[in-house]
């Protein structure tokens, strides 16, 4: 309708129906779904997938140990500066009597769970796709020795898969502060997807089946073959520019894919720590062997912290070996 059009209406006293078209949605390209990993829990695992829109409503920002706000929400996370702590409104200094929203949601035998992963793509330079596959716990525990070590609120672990025109190349694990990078035709599959394992507690992601070791020996981490988590069933989609460093919504699927428009995309830039400050020596509970082997440590980052533009596959660019066979 042009602007002469609509004056002449409203002086008739019509009031002209004006409808206001949706910001367009680019959607992930079809491969990042059909080649996305296969993950297999571990069978004595207990802290599933969680939903970070059920994780918001349970902590609040805190700075120092102090709250800052009452609450976090999609619209206010955004804002939060990289000192703050999502911080549990909830104790969790006894492991067995911990609030139930930390236990996640257990997927079906479908691989469903309605907890919805967050998928990532990131379009690079030479026909390049980085297609990040986020995995979201509200609590990681582990048990090592006998003994509670690196136990926090929150927790975000990810596979990327590295796709060249289309075709998967590389495909990356990420576990704790590291991780493992492979040729995608180097782990098994199913129907085309990456088979991976998730460690029990941690949330570590691994090639394969059995005991690996983490920092020391004797601090091993476990998988096997349980549970399958399809991410593709229900996910939260997004694009990112890393040129702008910004986020845009993409198409997503189940419950993920029908909330993320109505969220924004501002709570992906949130850098602070989704979980508790790691607490002093005073607090009920707590003990260390070192100053970095503690029982409760702090929460992690979230995607933005985790190099999405990446040029090699693995997130520390400085050492990044693809291996060939598992």
């Amino acid at each position: 309708m042009s602007w002469s059009t609509l004056r002449l209406a409203c002086l008739l006293g019509v009031v002209p129906s004006l409808v206001y078209a949706a910001p367009a949605v680019t959607p992930l390209p079809s491969y990042v779904t059909q080649f996305a990993p296969l993950s297999h829990l571990d069978s004595t695992e207990v802290y599933f997938p969680a939903d970070v829109a059920n994780h918001l409503t349970h902590v609040q920002p805190e700075e120092d140990m102090s709250a800052i706000a009452s609450s976090v929400t999609f619209s206010t996370i955004g804002s939060l500066s990289s000192d703050v702590f999502l911080t549990s409104k909830d104790t969790v200094e006894d492991i067995q009597n911990v609030a139930s929203w930390l236990n996640g949601v257990k997927p079906e035998s479908t691989g469903l769970t309605s907890a919805p992963a967050t998928i990532v793509a990131v379009q690079k330079a030479g026909g390049i796709v980085d297609a990040f596959y986020f995995y979201f716990y509200s609590y990681d525990h582990a048990t090592y020795l006998g003994l509670q070590f690196g136990d926090h609120v929150g927790d975000w672990e990810h596979s990327m898969v590295r796709f060249v025109n289309g075709v998967p190349q590389d495909i990356y694990l990420s576990a704790h502060d590291g991780g493992s990078a492979y040729t995608y035709s180097a782990l098994p599959s199913q129907n085309g997807r990456a088979i991976t394992y998730i460690a029990n507690g941690t949330h570590a992601n691994y090639a394969s089946p059995g005991s690996h070791q983490h920092d020391l020996p004797g601090l091993d981490d476990q998988t096997d073959a349980g549970s399958i988590w399809d991410v593709t069933l229900n996910f939260r989609g997004y694009w990112f520019d890393n040129s702008t460093q910004t986020f845009t919504v993409a198409s997503g699927a189940g419950t993920g894919g029908s909330v993320e428009a109505g969220e924004g995309v501002g709570w992906l830039n949130f850098a602070g720590r989704w979980g508790d400050e790691q607490y002093d020596l005073f607090h009920e509970g707590q003990y260390c062997v070192t100053s970095d082997e503690c029982k409760y440590v702090s929460g992690p980052t979230g995607p933005i912290a985790k190099n999405l533009g990446r040029t090699a596959v693995c997130q520390d660019e400085s050492s990044c070996t693809i291996q060939t066979s598992v």
